[in-house]
């Protein structure tokens, strides 16, 4: 998958995701909570991104073993983000929360889009 293909598929699935969690909590605004969630997005993608291309090209073992933390890394990253972009408390359950339920649903839709959009 390409890297636009990649960072489009990601915003469109992280972004709802995010945006409902926050709001439904009572926490954030719609406009806050959806600019949150491309921020917190738009640092932590690129590296992501250009972090696992480096493990492509060896043992599919040490792929998926570098995949395994950097998106572990990436969820606590956003969450601290979060925080930050939103005005959460990082002793609340909620940063933590949205940012593990919208990675894993993007890396679900990355892992169910990648063979229709190919490489």
């Amino acid at each position: 998958m390409r890297y636009p293909v990649a960072l489009a598929l990601t915003l469109l699935t992280e972004t709802p995701v995010y945006t409902a969690a926050l709001v439904r909590a009572g926490q954030v605004r719609p406009g806050r909570a959806a600019t949150a969630a491309v921020l917190v997005n738009l640092v932590t993608h690129p590296l992501l991104w250009w972090t696992l291309r480096h493990w492509t090209g060896g043992p599919a073992a040490a792929y998926w073993t570098a995949f395994g933390l950097s998106e572990a890394a990436v969820c606590v990253v956003e969450a601290l983000l979060l925080c930050l972009f939103a005005g959460l408390r990082p002793r609340d359950p909620l940063p933590w929360i949205a940012s593990g339920t919208a990675n894993t649903t993007s890396l679900l839709a990355g892992l169910l889009a990648a063979p229709l959009l190919g490489p």
